[in-house]
């Protein structure tokens, strides 16, 4: 689990959702969806992955990654649901970040 920032999750996680965005910022909307998926679709966790360099958004201002992240963090906090975590890796990779190698990452690692 090394792209999980420590969470409330204990052993492995068979049902993970994946909620990416630039999340510029997160806002309840993004909670909402999260909350309505977890439910819905029966997940152990959802995984939010701030976009480091989101490609399609590079024509426009876009908040540090650094900030953006932090504000996850944050708004995890509040929500208090340990199986909302949080992951680092496209923030801390370098040049435009993709969903597809995120997702390559995250089954390489068993996901």
């Amino acid at each position: 689990m090394a792209v999980l920032e420590a969470s409330g999750l204990d052993g492995p996680v068979e049902r993970l959702g994946v909620l990416g965005g630039t999340f510029d910022p997160i806002h309840e909307a993004h909670l909402a969806v999260a909350r309505a998926a977890k439910s819905e679709l029966a997940l152990d966790a959802v995984l939010f992955v701030p976009a480091g360099d989101p490609w399609r958004k590079q024509v426009r201002m876009v908040t540090p990654a650094h900030h953006r992240l932090e504000m996850v963090r944050l708004a995890l906090a509040s929500e208090e649901d340990p199986c909302f975590t949080v992951a680092t890796l496209e923030v801390r990779r370098s040049g435009p970040t993709y969903s597809e190698e995120t997702l390559q990452v995250l089954r390489a690692e068993g996901h």
